[in-house]
Formats: C-alpha cells, structure tokens, sequence
C-alpha cells in the first residue's frame, strides 16, 4: 500500500541558506501528489492537546505512513546538514493551530527550539489551502544566537530571563518580526503543499497574520504536518 504521504516524484526542491549562520533550508514545492486527500484523512483523525508548548491540538502519524515523504530526501538531508548518517523517525503530528493570540501562554509568545541536538531535523509539510502563514526564524539580540545546541543553551536562557525583566513580557500575540528581544533573519511564505526542512535547534516560530482566527477544522484550518527526524 502506497502511503499518501510519499513523495510526490515531480516534486520541485531547492536548498538555500540564511543567517550569519548560513543554515541549510531545504525548500520542496508540489510536494505530495494529493495533498486535498490528506486533509480528508486528517479530518477523519482525533487531535487532542499534546504538551505544554505547541498552540493547538494534535493528532500523531506513524513511521510507516509518514516516512515516504522524506525516504527520497534523505540522501540530500544527509549532505545539507552535514549528518553522519540517515536521520531516523522520531515523532510525527498533524497539527492545527487553535489557541486565539489573546490566550497564548508568555512561552508562545517568543521564538522557541524543538531541542539542541545538532542532528535534530524538522520537517514541516504545509497543508492549509488559505496559505495563513508561514514559518520565520530569529536571532537573540542579546547573544547573537540564531540556533542553541547543548553548549549555548544556559546563556541563551539566562540572556532571555534578562531581557525579560528588562522590558517586560511579549504582548499576547504571536510573534510576527523584530521585537525589543529577536530580530528577524529569514522567512517561509508556507506555500500550500510546500515543504520547509530545517535543524531544529533553530529559534523559529509560526509566522501568523494580524487577523489570525484559530480553526480547529483540518479542512479549513491552519493544518500542517511536523515530522521530527534524528
């Protein structure tokens, strides 16, 4: 059986850097051949809170289905990100964003980091056909930051508890550009049916209109899908 999340094969892909940094960014257009059936399978799922941090509900995807999306990628992921070896499956959700910005927590209010392991690799499949919203990534003003592994991640914290008790709490918002705290560096449109692959010890976060109105329906909804490799 042929998962609908395999790759589609005239599957368009780049790879372009940003930041002082220079982070690899693997960039996939018409990525699945049917992403319309996957949002009906989605809609056909249970998603429920999973965890403190990310602003919505969840449902979780398998290895067997998910990994055909990124099967083809891995010979290219392994060059770009300079890994020893083929990343490995490590979770998979269906996500929707559904928290209203008025009712963020102060941790959602800020750029955030899935982990500070080098080989920790995001992969994010866009699948809302309104298109609102892509990903960007930051900079800490205070330390220069772009990305926090294991050895930066004690001044990356200490600086931001600084920085806070400096100029206060983010307004209740989700973080759109520059702010007292984090500049911006590079930006994702979230094109529908597009893929964005990335290290994941990257400070980035969801990139949302203004007007952003939660939807917890997969078919009209902010639906994307994250797989986590490493």
């Amino acid at each position: 059986m042929t998962s609908p999340l395999a790759l589609n094969a005239n599957a368009r892909i780049a790879t372009r850097h940003f930041g002082e940094e220079r982070q690899p960014l693997i960039e996939v257009d018409d990525a699945l051949i049917d992403a319309d059936l996957v949002i009906d399978i989605a809609a056909r799922h249970r998603f429920a809170r999973h965890g403190e941090f990310y602003p919505g509900i969840r449902a979780p995807v398998s290895e067997a289905i998910s990994m055909p999306l990124v099967e083809p990628l891995l010979p290219r992921i392994v060059e770009e990100f300079a890994l020893a070896r083929p990343p490995r499956y490590r979770e998979c959700y269906l996500s929707l964003v559904t928290r209203a910005p008025s009712s963020l927590a102060p941790i959602q209010r800020l750029p955030h980091f899935d982990g500070v392991e080098q080989d920790r690799i995001a992969v994010l499949l866009y699948l809302d056909r309104a298109e609102r919203g892509g990903t960007r990534f930051y900079r800490q003003r205070a330390t220069g930051f772009e990305s926090v592994d294991a050895t930066r991640f004690e001044t990356y914290r200490s600086k931001l508890e600084d920085g806070i008790d400096k100029s206060g709490l983010p307004a209740a918002n989700y973080i759109s550009g520059d702010t007292e705290l984090f500049e911006k560096i590079n930006r994702i449109d979230g094109r529908f049916n597009s893929i964005a692959i990335y290290r994941g010890n990257t400070l980035h976060c969801a990139d949302l209109p203004g007007d952003f109105t939660p939807d917890p329906d997969p078919r009209t909804g902010r639906l994307t899908l994250n797989l986590f490799l490493s």
